[in-house]
């Protein structure tokens, strides 16, 4: 199989793109959601670690880029449908969201409510040089 033909079967939105849910390889915990196109996932491979696509930036977006908070790639796995892939990572500094937070996914629904469940590991602003509401956040990327 040639390199065209993996990617071949991966069944791309109409923006060419696909979901991309980063998983820490080590605990198995949900880090982050992120959009990736045939260019991030063979760029992903190539180097290594996860690169996705920032649909606000309109380019390539390797992850860890301004916060150093890399994800080393361990294994990428694709669904029965063809259409969701999974990124095995090794994360980098232990925070994947650009909140601080260990994982995008921090709150869990309790009667009724969301309830915040993980604690800022670190300030954003110390992480970043922008404010982090002006960046992409994981799922907007």
């Amino acid at each position: 199989m040639t390199v065209g033909d993996w990617l071949d079967e991966v069944q791309w939105n109409a923006q060419g793109l696909v979901p991309a849910l980063a998983q820490d390889a080590a605990t198995g915990r949900a880090l982050m959601l992120a959009w990736m196109n045939r260019e991030s996932l063979a760029t992903s491979l190539r180097e290594g670690r996860a690169v996705y696509w920032s649909r606000s930036r309109n380019r390539l977006w390797r992850k860890g880029e301004e916060s150093g908070h890399v994800q080393l790639l361990k294994e990428v796995r694709l669904d029965c449908d063809g259409d969701t892939l999974l990124l095995l990572v090794d994360q980098l500094g232990d925070i994947a969201c650009h909140t601080g937070r260990l994982s995008c996914f921090d709150r869990s629904l309790e009667d009724g409510r969301w309830q915040a469940t993980d604690p800022v590991v670190r300030d954003p602003n110390e992480i970043y040089a922008v404010r982090p509401a002006d960046r992409d956040s994981g799922h907007n990327a």
